[in-house]
Formats: C-alpha cells, structure tokens, sequence
C-alpha cells in the first residue's frame, strides 16, 4: 500500500523555565492517500503539535516527517511556504478569519499569494462557497455569520488552492452539536472528493466518519483500550474531586 505521508520517531520539545515539556514522544505513523485520520486526545496530549508539525507551521525536535517522498525538515523557510500553498489546507477552531472582509475575500485571500488576479479570486470563491452552501452569504462578513457558517467559509478557504491534504484542529469545538455534526459530515464529503483528510478532536463523533482512528496520550500514540482506561480514571477522579469540593 502506497504511503503518502510516514512519521518516524517525531518529538518535540519545549522548554518552559525550569521544566522540559515532551509534546511528542517519538511518533512514528503512516498515512495513506485519501485516507481520514482522526487523531483522539485529550488537552495537552500533542495532537495539535502533530498536526501542525504535518503542516508544515512547525519544526520538529528531532524525526522525520517525509510527504510524498519530500521530507519537511530539509525544506528551507521559502519551501515549506510553498509547500503550505500547494499542499495543505488548514482548518482551525477558532476561524481565523478577517473580520473586515466577506466570506467571498476571506475565501480567496490565500490566491493573493499566488499572484492571481480579482475575478479569478471571486470566481473560484464563490465556487467553494457554493460547494459548501453558503453561496448566499458571499457578501456577509464574520459578524454576520453563525459559527457554523463561519466554519464552512474556512473550510472553502481551506481547499481554495485545491490542496491534496486537508487538516483540521478540533473543527468542531467552537459549535454547537448541530453545527458540529455538519462540519463532520463536510469533511466527510471532502475524504469522499479524494481529499486526505486528518483532523485532531477529543470528539467522539468524529470516529463514525474516519478510515482510521489514532490515540495520543503524553505525546505518544496507545491502544484504544489504554486510551479508553485513561480516559475512565480521568473522569473518575474528576468527579471524585468535585463530590469532595462540595462536601
């Protein structure tokens, strides 16, 4: 089976005054093309490190990220730049979208950077906002949006320079649970369209739509069943912590 992305022993390091965080621990993991990838974790685990070190946004401490038989951390800042345009496509949480501009220019500002022109900008904008349902909301800025929609416009932004890779931090975890299940089944019909697409969530939902599931726990990836009995003692202690609290 072809491998389209392969991690081997991915670590890194921050340090915080006197302490040495290990967000990850020596990753090692393959991606296939057109796969789904659903990272679980909860906060702190490394899932988001993980995503942005695929994507390019970070170096690593140490391993190896190779995409397509490029490997990321050889790749000088002006490269892993056009690796990021050409490639990836981000989906965050919070957005990130420009206040001052409508869902139209919001979607097409990433094309700036690839010296195109306006109508070929508004033209393929209003095309990925059809593709997402919000045609008719091409002239409304961020404000005037729900959080749904306002993560639809990303997610056109995201596929607006038609990137073989989709990532997605915890797309989900601004929306309500309606909204939520939309995004879901977005992405869903984006894996379908042949897109690779891995998103980082500690939403279970999110497992129904992926080809594969990985679980991180302190910076290294567990079975499901050290996951899932890490998960039960959190929980446990939680709310033995908050009887106590009361009491």
């Amino acid at each position: 089976m072809t491998i389209f992305i392969q991690i081997r022993d991915l670590r890194k390091t921050y340090v915080m005054g006197k302490s040495t965080v290990h967000a990850l621990d020596g990753i090692d993991l393959d991606i296939v093309p057109g796969s789904f990838t659903v990272v679980m974790g909860p906060s702190g685990s490394g899932k988001s490190t993980l995503l942005h070190l695929i994507g390019g946004l970070d170096r690593p401490t140490s391993g190896s990220i190779m995409v397509e038989g490029e490997t990321l951390e050889r790749m000088d800042e002006n490269q892993l730049a056009e690796y990021r345009r050409k490639m990836v496509g981000f989906i965050f949480q919070s957005f990130n979208l420009v206040a001052t501009m409508n869902a139209a220019e919001n979607v097409g500002f990433p094309m700036r950077f690839a010296r195109t022109t306006n109508r070929e900008r508004r033209t393929r904008s209003l095309e990925l906002l059809r593709r997402v349902g919000l045609d008719d909301r091409a002239l409304h800025k961020p404000t005037e949006l729900s959080g749904g929609q306002q993560q639809r416009v990303a997610i056109a932004r995201s596929l607006v320079n038609q990137p073989k890779i989709i990532l997605a931090d915890e797309p989900t975890g601004n929306l309500d649970t309606a909204s939520g299940y939309g995004i879901m089944q977005l992405l869903s019909v984006l894996h379908k369209a042949g897109h690779t697409v891995i998103v980082v969530t500690h939403d279970p939902r999110m497992q129904h739509f992926s080809t594969n599931i990985i679980y991180l726990l302190d910076g290294r990836i567990v079975s499901e069943a050290e996951y899932q009995a890490a998960s039960t003692f959190d929980f446990a202690e939680t709310s033995e912590g908050e009887t106590t609290h009361e009491s």
